[in-house]
């Protein structure tokens, strides 16, 4: 196994352009498990560590342009109000060691259905700044996962960066796992109110071939709200439409039974989580009308 080591950005892309085949390691969070497991025997490793600009984070008007290497840790101190699902996320990755190495690009080169940033950033709403030497393109999320730990990448890409939309309304995170730290998700779900707009996404995670969002449970309750009046009125969200929006998201599943669980639990976790995260959203929504914080 060959390792490259690019001083900068342009040396990077020059080096994955003539290996294609390089996998690129920051944390390396992921990467270092599979090879110690010998899953995975990379002919290149190619080493970001050095391109210091893949950890800095950058604040517009109205999105976050997140490096790909900036560590979950940096999102829980710094970007909370600006990505509060988000920080939420990476509060429930790992360890705090991994907090500290591991980033989002790594997630999303990973492309796990279990990684725990998916939701958050399907949620969210975000787009994958890709780049080769041939030049750069944005990927929306929603057409970023392609198969069981397969993404949109060409061999000669790198992820550079993820933009993500500023929150404008609360966003909240629930993972279900077989402990409480140190774990992969059985599955979780991501939620962002988005009064702008007066709509509202999802992700989940865990529960399906790729990172998904439940589409139908969205035009249902984008629907409702709106029929409802209930971004104006503030009112609470009937029983019934969180009960068909849990049911809504459930269907959206297409799990497995492995050895964290079923499949059948997955999706009646799933339907539990979409219900509870929409009360809790809702409620806080409903107390100022845009707390972009969200629950630590």
């Amino acid at each position: 196994m060959d390792f490259l080591r690019p001083a900068s950005w342009e040396e990077a892309l020059a080096a994955k352009a003539e290996h294609p085949t390089a996998v690129p390691i920051a944390g390396g969070t992921d990467v270092m498990v599979e090879i110690n497991f010998d899953h995975r025997r990379p002919e290149y490793l190619l080493d970001l560590n050095r391109i210091g600009e893949l950890s800095e984070w950058q604040v517009g008007r109205d999105d976050v342009r997140l490096g790909a290497s900036v560590p979950y840790s940096a999102i829980m101190e710094h970007l909370r109000t600006e990505l509060p699902g988000l920080a939420l996320a990476s509060h429930t990755v790992a360890s705090p060691q991994i907090r500290n190495r591991g980033g989002v690009g790594g997630n999303l080169g990973t492309a796990s259905p279990a990684g725990d940033a998916h939701p958050a950033l399907l949620a969210a709403g975000a787009e994958v700044e890709a780049e080769s030497v041939r030049g750069t393109r944005m990927i929306p999320i929603d057409a970023f996962y392609t198969g069981v730990k397969r993404n949109a990448l060409e061999p000669d890409e790198l992820i550079r960066a993820v933009h993500i939309r500023k929150a404008d309304g609360p966003q909240q995170y629930s993972k279900v796992g077989t402990r409480n730290a140190m774990v992969i998700a059985v599955c979780a779900f991501g939620l962002a109110l988005h009064p702008e707009t007066r709509t509202v996404r999802t992700g989940i995670g865990s529960a399906a071939p790729t990172p998904v969002r439940a589409r139908e449970a969205e035009e249902f309750l984008n629907a409702a709200l709106e029929e409802g009046g209930f971004w104006d009125n503030g009112k609470i969200i009937t029983p019934s439409v969180a009960k068909q929006f849990a049911q809504l998201a459930s269907g959206a599943c297409n799990p497995i039974d492995d050895v964290r669980g079923t499949a059948a639990y997955r999706r009646h976790a799933v339907g539990i989580m979409a219900r509870r995260t929409l009360g809790w959203t809702w409620e806080q929504y409903r107390g100022t009308g845009r707390t972009l914080e969200g629950a630590a």
